[in-house]
């Protein structure tokens, strides 16, 4: 779980009571990446940028984080610091560090073999793979404006890139959603990084007559086959179904919104309305985050028709229980990740964790771990 604002990952068990088993400082080099960037005017503009927009005025030290197969080290992109560090778990010293190419770090993806890992450089609108162990860049490919969330997909042959534009412009209004910038999703050869498809999402909302939908492609849940996509887009309390065989958006699910949610789209986090999609392993359910509207809620994937809305502090994101069992989402506005029962729908627990929970990822950690050294 990493806590964007702390500069910290908690730790916790994947199934039962969810315990807490330890910490991990993802920032041990802080004061020496603090001194190059206030030593770097531009660098600089950029850090401040990031904290006053992006950032909801705190600095985002932890974006989003994997561990190795063997656990002995997690990979974290720090956008912040504009880089991706490999952790040894034992002693917490930095294993490696990349830089990315611009200034801001963002969403990742681990390949199926745990061997590399894709991240987006928000503002040079790249994807790098990296060697996990290593940390050199294996290729990069070029994306639309400001890469978002990667997925490898039929076993690690492709990985999917979403661009989201500029969702930090106070131009929210549905009919200046063309100045938000080339958002697309890119799919690249995962081997030679070179392009072999290009969705605009923008054609196929008009088609499926949605012509007054942003085509910002947020977080996103394949089925266990990969034959259909489901994903958010901006400002949207709901998701569509995208058939990836004959490349046409199929079915929109609207949720509930709460009364209490403002409708002034500018103060909606990074455009945001509901930000954090997952799908049970048997892919029969999808579990939302109704980030500005609090709530999660667990919807069968035949019907679309959702469960119990779960009171939940401003969710961000989605994952999936080490049993399949539950969702798990970070309560960002609680500073606590709560399970929620794909069966029932119903709120199986809440653990606390630290400042601003963003990302929740499934890792491995060693059998005796309760913290690093230097945690």
């Amino acid at each position: 779980m990493g806590n964007n604002w702390d500069g910290t990952a908690d730790v916790i068990k994947s199934t039962g009571d969810f315990a807490k088993i330890g910490r991990l400082n993802v920032i041990p080099d802080k004061d020496q990446r603090l001194a190059e960037i206030y030593s770097d005017p531009v660098k600089l503009g950029y850090f401040l940028g990031i904290r006053q927009t992006v950032g909801e005025g705190h600095d985002q030290f932890v974006d989003d984080m994997y561990s190795t197969p063997d656990g002995s080290a997690v990979v974290v992109s720090r956008p912040s610091f504009a880089d991706v560090v490999s952790i040894d778990l034992a002693t917490g010293k930095i294993n490696w560090r990349f830089p990315v190419s611009g200034y801001r770090s963002d969403h990742m993806a681990v390949s199926p073999d745990g061997q590399r890992v894709a991240v987006s450089a928000s503002t040079s609108n790249t994807v790098h793979v990296l060697d996990i162990k290593t940390g050199r860049e294996a290729g990069s490919f070029k994306t639309g404006d400001k890469p978002h969330e990667n997925v490898f997909t039929d076993g690690g042959t492709y990985i999917w890139n979403m661009s989201i534009g500029d969702v930090n412009t106070p131009l929210d209004a549905p009919e200046l959603d063309a100045t938000k910038g080339d958002r697309r999703i890119t799919i690249v050869d995962a081997s030679t990084f070179t392009q072999v498809k290009v969705i605009d999402m923008r054609d196929r909302l008009d088609a499926f007559g949605r012509q007054d939908m942003s085509d910002a492609v947020r977080p996103v849940a394949f089925t266990p086959d990969e034959s259909k996509l489901y994903f958010q887009v901006s400002f949207f309390n709901g998701f569509f179904e995208y058939d990836v065989a004959s490349d046409k958006i199929t079915r929109m699910k609207t949720l509930p919104k709460n009364p209490a949610t403002s409708e002034d789209r500018t103060t909606w986090v990074n455009d945001s309305r509901h930000h954090g999609i997952s799908m049970s392993p048997r892919g029969d359910k999808l579990c939302i985050a109704g980030t500005m509207d609090d709530y999660t809620t667990v919807v069968d994937r035949a019907s679309l028709r959702e469960g119990p809305l779960v009171s939940v502090s401003k969710p961000y994101w989605a994952t999936v229980s080490g049993d399949g069992k539950s969702c798990v989402i970070s309560e960002s506005g609680a500073d606590q990740v709560t399970a929620i029962s794909f069966a029932t729908g119903r709120k199986v627990v809440s653990v606390p964790v630290g400042d601003h929970p963003q990302r929740v990822r499934l890792g491995h950690v060693a059998a005796n771990w309760t913290g690093s050294a230097a945690g």
